[in-house]
């Protein structure tokens, strides 16, 4: 909190000399306007109001407040010393000085204000235009990359599935090669998973859906991927209903179920357990496997996650983008997600998300 008052500080208290010469400038350009008027109209009772003027422009087109704040201090000086009688005097008993002051105040402090405003809602928008182009190109490649890879996995299963006299070593490019692309296919999901959002703070849309149909969901893919791992399902007899956005949640169950196998290494059991507690559902993935390094678990959901290990395998199929997409869409329902190091061996990845005060469960 204290940083973030100082580091406002120093945005208000910005000095930089292309506002500082923006600033002599204008207030040369008022002097000179003044005299020149003067020799018209020696009352001088207009020098006030063409020096308000030169502090509200200065105040639009510098940063910060700083230069407003010191143009109208130096202007409210300049008028009472230059064009106030007694001239080049300064005379602060003269009526309406104070008012002057305040007057000149006031504005340079309402116009930075604004200015501040303005730059910040256009600095906002242009972000969000770009974010938004970002992601519709990211889209519009994933979509691309994804059709051929489709044909990719298509081709080599004909080939595998109706050929049983290729040699050995051709069996295994091919199936080298389908798992490529199907472990391809795996990132363009999470991609996509991603553009879905638009971004963190992308408002999701949830409905009401039962927790038992996305796990079975999610078992029904992570059977089709590893047909030989042993899954078992954990569920409470209430019928539990969760709001989510069922695709989203039922990628992030996929993302943690493949990771428990991939980067477990020496896993053979994955158990898939959804849970209540408290106002949150609590969606958790187990497997024996050989755990996650203690070093690396404070870095699992910040993308730079490397699995252990030396073989291709590992070095290519890293669960960082993976958990990174967990970790947005969980955070996007308003959940939270973690992992840990299990006492009897392998590792759990859990995260929540809030249950509806009202409807909780199907039956209450």
């Amino acid at each position: 909190m204290r940083h973030k008052l100082r580091q406002k500080l120093r945005d208000w208290l910005a000095f930089s000399w292309r506002d500082f010469f923006i600033t002599v400038l204008i207030l040369a350009c008022a002097m000179v306007l003044c005299v020149v008027l003067r020799q018209l109209d020696d009352r001088g009772d207009f020098a006030a109001m063409i020096f308000v003027m030169a502090v509200m422009v200065i105040s639009r087109l510098t940063t910060g407040y700083l230069f407003g704040v010191a143009a109208s201090l130096i202007s409210v000086i300049g008028v009472n010393y230059a064009f106030t009688y007694p001239y080049l005097a300064l005379n602060f008993t003269l009526a309406g000085y104070p008012l002057t002051f305040i007057t000149m105040l006031l504005v340079s402090i309402s116009t930075c204000a604004l200015t501040n405003q303005l730059r910040g809602q256009e600095r906002l928008r242009s972000e969000s235009e770009k974010e938004k182009m970002r992601a519709n190109l990211l889209r519009a490649v994933s979509h691309d990359i994804r059709t051929p890879l489709t044909s990719i996995i298509g081709s080599t299963s004909a080939v595998l599935d109706n050929n049983n006299t290729l040699p050995e070593e051709d069996r295994q490019l091919l199936l080298d090669a389908r798992l490529d692309a199907q472990w391809l296919i795996r990132v363009v999901e999470n991609m996509l998973s991603v553009t879905r959002m638009g971004s963190e703070r992308a408002q999701i849309r949830k409905e009401l859906e039962a927790a038992e149909e996305i796990l079975a969901s999610a078992v029904q893919i992570f059977r089709k991927r590893f047909p030989e791992m042993s899954i078992s399902v954990e569920a409470p007899e209430e019928f539990l209903m969760v709001p989510m956005d069922p695709i989203l949640i039922e990628q992030v169950l996929a993302n943690l179920l493949e990771n428990a196998v991939v980067h477990g290494e020496t896993t053979t059991q994955v158990c898939l357990r959804v849970y209540k507690e408290r106002n949150m559902a609590w969606f958790s993935v187990r497997d024996n496997g050989q755990g996650i390094s203690e070093k690396k678990l404070p870095d699992l959901f910040s993308g730079s996650f490397q699995p252990s290990g030396d073989s291709q395998q590992d070095g290519k199929r890293n669960m960082g983008l993976g958990l990174m997409v967990c970790t947005a869409i969980v955070r996007a329902h308003g959940g939270a997600i973690k992992a840990r190091n299990l006492p009897e061996g392998g590792a759990e990845f859990a995260f929540s998300l809030p249950l509806d005060k009202e409807e909780r469960f199907g039956n209450s």
